[in-house]
């Protein structure tokens, strides 16, 4: 695979645009306009000298030093589209061994230079983006510790070098009959520890949890030393020492391994497409299903709204028309709502548990869709970020955003968040499309996905202050409604100004204190989730 320099993914992978969803969109936020893009060269031009030389085993190319200096967000798209790139490494190293790791930490203190953990390069809210400084900056690329280092099967535990991405870990485990089931959307492009870095959540996790409950134990170099992090089934010897490295953002120390709870593969996976109604009644049988405990893989629900665009890129016109009609005669017409329900284990569970789901959501008004929805998801649920090359190339920009909060808080929170985005543009005259789904379902809350597009303007500064102003107004309005700074996405750069009204200051002075300990030279990450 070759990955593009800025945009995501395979550069051999496109995702069309149906020739209905480039009017929709045209009618709702308004026809777009290609800005002109920067070419390689003209970015590379603008890399500065590194104040480092050939010393501590890192490289100094330029090319190599500017596909390490920004990630997947937005502003990074911006920023390495128009060749405004910014903060460039001084270096990047590619250590093989958490030995090498442990000897570049050693290294950098000597040099007073700061080190940047870096996986996939994935990272949406900032995390990998060095920051101006006197000190010179090396971005530490783990993708060769990525061995699996043992296997015990007996007690379902898989030890991987933590810069192992999804598709090879997965492919190691399917050989031995085991799945991690860990699926986030970058799933092709992530690792292992970013995964644990960031506190990810995959798309199947409903079945078989989110990283924190996968991550059994581990390793991590820090400054001060070796962190072993022992894989018990559970323990009451204290605080657990995982907590501190869950969602540390490269803080702490640079994860080198990586302990697992796999399960085995399962024989039978189902994903089922239904109809509800209208949101109200769609989101309370979420809840009553999401209550009853069932051994569910996935609960995904669209609002209206994003049912609508679905349906529209979904591309089929004449397919789409004829399953609207008979839904309306079913009673799920213009405020429908799109629920995909996973199920995944044995055959004999499978059956049961359709039963009971689909049978449930039946009482609630639900229509069944059959399959045929849960394939197409199933096949394109890694390729839906590259659209945002394809829209960007249309002229529009797309970005989405996240959190989580109590069921009592999630209507008012999703109206609040799309609102705030919806009106965040007008006093320039510009429109915003918004729309939203619950990704993951607990017992006593949801998250909330919401994707957002407006029209991109030739003037680089322009878009990036457009994104600005919706990021800024979207998260006013998470804050105040009750809900997380982020429920998958980690804090990095992009989120750092609202940890304070989560965590406290009391909370944010204890991270701060953790970190001195393990880092007190602030050699990592700096800037990065906290001050």
């Amino acid at each position: 695979m070759v990955r593009r320099w800025n945009g995501w993914g395979d550069e051999s992978v496109s995702k069309a645009l149906p020739t209905g969803a480039v009017a929709a969109l045209a009618s709702w936020v308004g026809p777009g306009s290609r800005p002109v893009d920067a070419t390689p060269a003209g970015s590379l031009a603008s890399v500065p000298a590194s104040r480092l030389g050939l010393e501590g085993g890192v490289s100094v190319d330029p090319w190599e030093r500017l596909l390490h200096a920004r990630g997947q967000s937005l502003p990074d798209w911006i920023a390495l589209r128009s060749g405004r790139v910014g903060a460039v490494p001084d270096a990047v190293a590619f250590p093989e061994t958490g030995t090498e790791v442990a000897s570049l930490l050693t290294w950098a203190r000597e040099r007073g230079a700061r080190l940047i953990p870096y996986g996939g390069g994935t990272s949406v809210a900032g995390h990998v983006n060095p920051q101006l400084s006197d000190a010179p900056v090396v971005t530490v690329d783990l993708s060769r510790l990525s061995r699996l280092l043992s296997f015990d099967e007996t007690s379902r535990l898989a030890t991987f070098g933590a810069g192992v991405k999804g598709p090879d870990l997965e492919a190691e485990l399917r050989a031995r009959g085991f799945t991690l089931g860990h699926f986030p959307q970058s799933f092709e492009l992530s690792t292992l520890g970013g995964w644990i870095a960031t506190r990810s959540s995959g798309q199947q996790s409903l079945g078989y949890g989110r990283i924190e409950r996968l991550f059994a134990g581990g390793r991590v170099e820090t400054p001060e030393g070796r962190l072993d992090l022992p894989p018990f089934p559970a323990s009451a010897a204290g605080p657990d020492l995982r907590e501190l490295v869950l969602g540390s953002e490269g803080r702490l120390g640079f994860v080198t391994e990586g302990i697992v709870r796999v399960s085995p593969v399962p024989a039978v996976e189902e994903v089922h497409g239904l109809f509800l109604p209208d949101f109200p009644s769609a989101i309370a049988a979420v809840r009553d299903l999401a209550a009853m405990r069932l051994p569910l893989s996935m609960l995904r629900l669209a609002t209206s709204d994003e049912t609508r665009t679905t349906l529209l890129l979904a591309g089929h016109e004449r397919l789409v028309r004829a399953l609207e009609t008979y839904l309306s005669l079913r009673g799920a017409r213009e405020e429908k709502c799109l629920l995909l329900v996973g199920i995944s284990g044995s055959e004999n569970l499978v059956r049961q548990t359709r039963r009971q789901a689909l049978g449930a959501l039946a009482m609630r008004g639900g229509v069944a869709a059959g399959k045929a929805f849960g394939r197409e998801w199933h096949r394109n649920r890694f390729r839906a970020p590259y659209l945002r090359n394809t829209l960007w190339e249309a002229g529009w920009a797309v970005d989405t955003l996240e959190t989580a909060a109590p069921w009592s808080r999630v209507p008012a929170l999703l109206a609040s968040v799309e609102t705030a985005l919806r009106a965040g543009l007008e006093d320039e005259g510009e429109r915003v499309h918004a729309f939203t789904h619950l990704s993951h379902v607990y017992l006593d809350g949801s998250s909330l996905y919401t994707t957002y597009l407006f029209r991109l303007a030739a003037d680089p500064d322009v878009n990036l202050s457009r994104w600005r102003t919706l990021k800024t107004a979207a998260c006013a309005a998470i804050v105040a409604g009750g809900g997380t700074i982020s429920h998958q996405h980690g804090v990095g750069t992009d989120h750092a100004p609202w940890l304070a009204a989560e965590k406290g200051e009391l909370g944010i002075r204890a991270l701060c204190s953790v970190f001195r300990t393990f880092d007190p030279d602030g050699l990592l990450n700096p800037g990065k989730l906290v001050p």
